[in-house]
């Protein structure tokens, strides 16, 4: 089992800077790939960006290609993601998420993806 803790939420201006952090817990958490996931009012949760187990394959959904950095710390269990110059359209719930997978498998098969975390709510202010 891995648990999953997000931490970092909370209210953003607009154009402000966004940093989430996961710290995980559990089985080893050096071998599982991480990704974000955001979940908009009213829309279905949506991939952000994965990272392979070793940092060296991250990997972000086209729409915020460019937008969002996603990073990991072995040494720390933790795994984040920033974000610079946030919008409105970027208050989400976001989620952690870790599987045995290789990140373009955590964006296209989030359905086998076995550990996610509680989430934590970003509101971007206009």
């Amino acid at each position: 089992q891995v648990q999953l803790v997000e931490s970092g939420g909370g209210l953003v201006q607009a154009g402000g800077s966004l940093r989430l952090s996961c710290a995980a817990s559990g089985r080893t958490f050096s071998t599982e790939t991480m990704g974000w996931f955001r979940q908009a009012p009213g829309k279905e949760r949506e991939f952000v960006a994965a990272i392979s187990w070793s940092g060296g394959k991250a990997y972000s959904a086209d729409s915020v290609k460019g937008r969002f950095t996603i990073s990991r710390d072995n040494a720390k269990n933790t795994v984040s993601l920033q974000r610079d110059s946030v919008k409105p359209e970027d208050t989400a719930v976001y989620y952690c998420a870790a599987a045995p997978l290789p990140p373009p498998a955590i964006a296209n098969m989030p359905a086998k993806i076995p550990y996610w975390g509680q989430g934590t709510q970003v509101t971007v202010s206009s």
